[in-house]
């Protein structure tokens, strides 16, 4: 992938640009119907929303601005509804954090509807299925950010349902972390079924019982870090049987709190058709020679969360986005990858996030500049 320590840009295998804009820096990608939901790492950029009916000439239809002190990078959309992050960033001052809530029914102007404020730090990463948000934020009387289930059915009025969180953290009811800081904390939980797959940073990760959704019960917890570097970063379960068992996709991320700095963050395929006994069967890296820094990251980072088959699209900052085989889950097999030019104004790429579309299109964000919409060729 890399020589002489410098990893190539502009480069591809079986996945082709079809179209691109100039954005600000993302931190994630929602594309629904024909536009494309794209949070912001840096204010005062916060969500912008963009009419991709015509793939090669996005069109821009609506941008929201955010406080200073807040990124709101995380947002999910579906139908007329659009829930959006806010969490305190590079700050000493106190603005409110949380989640927010839009009527996007007219797309060119979004319209807030509730917030649900979260204290200390707010909310980071969180899914959402049109009825129920499943969120990480931080909570009066907790060490670091925890699971949540939150309840839109009367989206004006969200209320909570539920909460789940890794014994240690709750101080206030007597429990003692047996961790630094808040190296162990909620980054985001993913359902399938009347499953939570929970990744918890330098926790590992929880399978979560939610078949009665007000009384969670945890099914098995695993956590390799250490002796392994870097925090977990998303528990993405395959939809169907491979080899008559079922898998759980993990992503590490390739960030500055590593515990050594020994490999880079890579994936990991863990096998849970014994769920209260996780497997991790096999791994899947991008070879690089050089050195992973906080401007030029190179490791995992985030697949796309929608699945249709056997492969998934992951980014892999530096090393763009890459299309990853699961159909031997023993044996994952790289079957094409993109590498954009970086964005106008950089030299480096730090591809975030990517969608998959039903349709086949791909849509890749940049931490730094630009989406990119792709196709693939798989």
């Amino acid at each position: 992938m890399a020589s002489n320590g410098t990893a190539p840009v502009g480069i591809s295998k079986n996945i082709k640009q079809i179209g691109r804009t100039d954005l600000p820096g993302g931190g994630s990608i929602v594309v629904e119907n024909g536009y494309a939901y794209v949070c912001h790492i840096d204010p005062p950029h916060g969500t912008s929303i963009l009419d991709v009916r015509d793939p090669k000439h996005p069109k821009l239809v609506a941008q929201l601005e955010v406080p200073e002190g807040i990124h709101s990078h995380k947002v999910r959309v579906s139908g007329d509804l659009m829930l959006i992050n806010y969490e305190r960033y590079k700050t000493k001052k106190e603005p409110d954090a949380g989640l927010k809530i839009f009527d996007i029914s007219n797309r060119s102007k979004p319209r807030e509807i509730a917030f649900f404020k979260a204290p200390g730090k707010g909310l980071h990463r969180f899914t959402f299925d049109g009825r129920y948000a499943y969120l990480s934020p931080t909570m009066e009387g907790y060490v670091g950010n925890i699971a949540m289930v939150m309840d839109l059915k009367n989206p004006e009025k969200p209320e909570e349902v539920c909460r789940w969180w890794m014994p240690g953290q709750w101080t206030a009811g007597g429990e003692t972390p047996t961790w630094h800081g808040t190296d162990t904390r909620c980054h985001h939980p993913i359902r399938r079924g009347d499953r939570l797959y929970i990744s918890y940073w330098h926790g590992g990760f929880a399978i979560v019982d939610i078949s009665d959704m007000s009384k969670p019960k945890t099914v098995s917890m695993l956590d390799y870090s250490p002796p392994y570097p870097c925090p977990t970063h998303t528990t993405l379960p395959m939809l169907n049987k491979i080899m008559d068992r079922d898998w759980l996709i993990v992503t590490d991320e390739e960030v500055g709190e590593k515990l050594n700095d020994s490999h880079n963050a890579f994936l990991w395929v863990i096998d849970i058709t014994k769920e209260e006994l996780p497997l991790p069967v096999a791994t899947y890296i991008v070879p690089f020679s050089g050195k992973s820094t906080g401007r030029n990251r190179f490791g995992a980072h985030q697949p796309a969360e929608q699945v249709y088959g056997n492969t998934l699209y992951i980014t892999w900052f530096g090393g763009g986005l890459r299309a990853v085989d699961f159909s031997n889950p023993y044996m994952p097999k790289e079957v094409g990858y993109y590498v954009p030019n970086p964005g106008k104004g950089y030299d480096v790429v730090m591809s975030n996030d990517v969608f998959h579309d039903k349709d086949g299109k791909l849509y890749l964000i940049d931490r730094y500049e630009g989406l990119e919409i792709l196709e693939t060729e798989i």
